[in-house]
């Protein structure tokens, strides 16, 4: 286990290095957990966390954890659209572009943003 999380931090210091978020277009991070997803907003140049929704925060039970992923996606996107967000970077945290991950994207796109 502690080999596949080395492998993800590895990519992730990658990813990192090439992407940054701004307050105009943040960077919608997003962590998975074996039992729980996050989404943040975050603008680095201030370093400063503009919004952010968990499964745990909103008390999401319902359906599978890609439902629920999906859900997260939407409820993140909902508050930038609040925030007058529209377009942000998408930071997937050294995951594979698949499953939850996508999910979260997926809901994202639906809910109107633009990445």
């Amino acid at each position: 286990m502690l080999r596949k999380q080395l492998k993800r931090q590895r990519i992730h210091k990658k990813i990192r290095a090439t992407i940054s978020g701004t307050k105009e277009r943040p960077r919608l991070s997003v962590f998975r957990s074996s039992q729980h997803i996050y989404a943040q907003l975050i603008d680095d140049d201030n370093a400063k966390v503009l919004a952010q929704v968990s499964d745990v925060s909103m008390k999401l039970n319902k359906g599978n954890k890609v439902s629920r992923s999906m859900e997260i996606g939407k409820l993140i996107a909902k508050e930038a659209l609040a925030k007058k967000i529209e377009k942000v970077i998408f930071d997937r945290g050294g995951n594979v572009f698949h499953g939850r991950i996508k999910a979260v994207a997926d809901g994202a796109r639906e809910g109107g943003l633009k990445f």
